[in-house]
């Protein structure tokens, strides 16, 4: 079978021989191309009206996986700062019951330095006031949790404010204790008391200006108050004598000692050594003669040697 091509201009008619195998598959060759190229402009179409509802379902899927992700992110995020919490709480309930220990030493130190009462609450934070400025920024904690921080904070500069008055204040007791005469010098008895008495040698009625404390001969004497060593030496009728002024307004006097230990200008504390009892000057056996001057007056020593420090 063949195919006659004719030109309308005078070209030479072009025939095709179907029988030939070559001119077949020329044929089958440009069919084939021509059904390709309608198939990829159906695609081309198709792809040009589908692709805007595949971007945008792409684009949820995304997202979608994004929002997991991040869902995921802040669990974990809650589950630190709820282990945060957590911990935090357990620390605030071990400060509230240091808080409420530091209430009761607070108290029971008041108790022991024979405060007034009510001068030292230690229920109550003391009077404080100010002009402050609020910030606005930073993390705020939960109501409970953030007030409950507050207030303890608050709780321990209210404690420490009164514990440290207190201090002072334990601290001025203390100084002013030491500083007044409290206490027996030497272990003994009281063998004649201040005041009126008869004389020990003459049996006339005389004045005596201190105690006596019986006591063996070398039986260490101890300062009964802090202060300064102003005399060592013998005087008239007392023999040997110690005297300390304790610098408000206090001066003790030790006489008859068999041997003296402390020196003028020297700094003396509570129950220091300062001599040996004994029997010089004038005396009836070994003793200690103890007096106690206040602003310049002999004083009756009887209520300082009875009372306690």
């Amino acid at each position: 079978m063949q195919i006659i091509l004719v030109s309308r201009t005078k070209k030479v008619p072009r025939t095709l021989d179907l029988a030939s195998r070559r001119m077949r598959w020329r044929i089958g060759a440009v069919a084939a191309v021509a059904v390709g190229a309608c198939m990829a402009a159906g695609a081309a179409a198709a792809l040009m009206v589908a692709s805007p509802r595949d971007r945008a379902l792409s684009e949820i899927t995304a997202l979608r996986a994004t929002v997991s992700q991040q869902t995921r992110q802040l669990a974990d995020v809650q589950r630190d700062a709820q282990r945060d919490l957590d911990a935090l709480a357990v620390k605030l309930g071990q400060l509230q019951a240091q808080s409420t220990r530091l209430n009761a030493l607070g108290e029971r130190l008041a108790q022991m330095g024979k405060l007034d009462d009510g001068e030292f609450n230690f229920d109550q934070a003391p009077p404080v006031g100010g002009v402050e400025e609020i910030s606005g920024s930073g993390y705020a904690l939960p109501q409970t949790l953030d007030s409950s921080i507050s207030q303890l904070a608050s709780q321990f500069d209210g404690q420490q404010a009164q514990l440290t008055a207190l201090q002072s204040l334990l601290m001025d007791a203390r100084i002013e204790s030491n500083l007044k005469p409290t206490g027996m010098p030497v272990q003994g008895y009281i063998s004649s008391y201040f005041g009126g008495r008869p004389d020990p040698f003459s049996g006339h009625s005389a004045r005596h200006t201190g105690i006596d404390i019986a006591t063996p001969l070398g039986t260490p004497v101890h300062a009964v108050a802090e202060g300064m060593v102003t005399f060592a030496g013998i005087r008239s009728g007392y023999g040997d004598v110690i005297e300390i002024d304790h610098g408000n307004g206090y001066m003790t006097r030790y006489a008859h000692n068999s041997k003296l230990l402390a020196h003028p200008g020297q700094r003396v504390r509570v129950g220091d050594v300062i001599a040996d009892a004994g029997s010089t000057g004038r005396s009836t056996g070994s003793h200690v003669h103890f007096e106690v001057w206040y602003k310049g007056r002999v004083v009756n020593p009887l209520a300082y040697v009875r009372n306690h420090r």
